[in-house]
């Protein structure tokens, strides 16, 4: 891949400058990143070509992801694998019904000097202390463990003792769950949900990536992955997607898609009020620029379209809204709800 970093002579990383945003190099730089992240990932995971895209997506645009599907789906797998395919801190945390706070965020410790016989004490990072951090079966654990990821998810940063100990670049949190109508699961609090850029949906493979799935898993064979990204070059490729230009009528179709939501907003089309009870607040407007400016970047584009934030409209907003009695009743979730939206405020995207 053009632009990887190299090793001088006295074996330390040479990382190459990126370009300038004027300069078609740059795009071409990202596009590259992206192709050669989904071969590396493709020695190890069969299908899933959407869900990696989202993935990245999230990742470029330095954002948090939610992985939700039934167990065996490769949900932990995949992610493991994105995290090799890059220069980055790696952690897990294997979310369990005992797991404590400060499991993740850390502890401190009472220390004494043998000499003095003074006391202090001292915080033992956790496992949040990283750049991409696996959540696995995060809705396992009660909501008292899972706000703690709260304020690292947004702030970046971790409070302990009285001390703010502020948290890498970049930082991502990719989450796992399984269906919440599972035994043993706890919902995630809506404020939780919204830390979320992205909520990603795992299908069941198609009959021809399963026989591949089973053929590679019970062979000898085992794949290895070559990172092909340093940590500078996807704090670059973020920074590139920051500056993207967004053209005024697509901003404000992207916040009307939004407010459409909030059953007492003007924008909300009259069928869909009865449906929602709770509609998706500002983050959510915020989210679909900056993953659309992701979406375009990575596919070579200076320029977002109508088409990004449409494509970004469900993994976005549907795990930010909450469906009303008579919307579960109808068998009507959100991603249902924000699809029907979809087909309602495109007609007139320019609308306020």
């Amino acid at each position: 891949m053009t632009g990887l970093a190299t090793v001088d002579n006295r074996g330390d990383e040479v990382v190459p400058e990126l370009p300038a945003m004027d300069d078609h190099e740059a795009l071409d730089f990202a596009r590259e990143a992206r192709q050669a992240v989904l071969a590396q990932v493709a020695r190890r995971v069969v299908g899933h070509d959407q869900v990696i895209d989202l993935l990245l997506t999230a990742l470029f645009a330095n954002g948090h992801a939610l992985s939700i599907g039934v167990p065996g789906l490769a949900k932990t797998l995949l992610i493991g694998t994105l995290a090799e395919t890059m220069q980055l801190r790696f952690g897990r945390v294997q979310f369990t019904p005992d797991l404590m706070p400060s499991d993740i965020t850390g502890t401190e410790v009472l220390e004494e000097e043998r000499a003095t016989g003074h006391r202090s004490y001292r915080f033992i990072p956790g496992p949040i202390f990283t750049n991409i951090l696996l959540a696995d079966e995060i809705n396992r654990t009660p909501p008292k463990t899972q706000a703690a990821l709260l304020q690292a998810m947004q702030e970046r940063r971790v409070s302990a003792g009285g001390n703010q100990h502020t948290l890498e670049d970049p930082f991502l949190v990719l989450a796992t769950q399984n269906p919440i109508e599972q035994h043993g699961t706890y919902p995630l609090p809506e404020a939780q949900l919204d830390r979320f850029m992205l909520a990603i949906y795992f299908d069941y493979p198609s009959l021809d990536d399963e026989l591949e799935i089973v053929r590679r898993t019970t062979g000898m064979d085992e794949a290895v992955i070559e990172p092909v990204l340093t940590r500078a070059q996807v704090m670059r490729i973020q920074a590139l997607v920051r500056a993207v230009p967004v053209a005024d009528h697509v901003l404000r179709y992207a916040v009307r898609l939004v407010r459409a939501t909030r059953p007492e907003d003007a924008a909300c089309p009259p069928a869909l009020r009865p449906m929602l009870a709770y509609g998706a607040s500002p983050r959510a407007s915020q989210c679909l620029i900056l993953g659309a400016k992701a979406r375009a970047v990575l596919a070579g584009r200076t320029t977002i379209s109508l088409e990004d934030v449409q494509a970004l409209a469900v993994p976005t907003i549907a795990h930010r809204v909450v469906p009303s009695f008579r919307a579960e009743a109808e068998g009507m979730d959100g991603r249902k709800l924000v699809e029907r939206l979809l087909a309602e405020v495109t007609a007139s995207p320019t609308q306020d």
